[in-house]
């Protein structure tokens, strides 16, 4: 009876890396999306990449897929206690204000 519901989380657990293990290291969108995603690439450059820098991390765009916009953080970042805060509060929060397309953030 527990092997089912592990196998369900455990397929709930791993979307996340299957849609990053699917595309590799090419960035993933629908080609209907493509100005959406460069205004998402567009507010990572300019307003989210250069404040996560200063703290020693780095953090690059890998897709978007229904609403949901894929990042990968690095250096500091991919350690740190605070990186799920910073994604979901600071970064959702800003692509959400901008782009009303964007439903939620997700790091891969």
């Amino acid at each position: 009876v527990t092997a089912v519901p592990r196998a369900m989380v455990a397929m709930a657990g791993n979307s996340n890396a299957d849609a990053a293990a699917a595309h590799g290291d090419e960035e993933f969108f629908d080609e209907a999306d493509a100005e959406t995603v460069e205004i998402i690439k567009e507010l990572i450059e300019t307003r989210v990449r250069p404040a996560v820098a200063q703290d020693g991390g780095d953090i690059t765009f890998r897709g978007f897929e229904n609403g949901t916009v894929f990042l990968n953080m690095k250096g500091a970042c991919s350690g740190c206690p605070s990186s799920t805060a910073t994604l979901k509060h600071g970064i959702q929060n800003l692509l959400r204000h901008f782009v009303p397309e964007v439903q939620q953030v997700e790091q891969i």
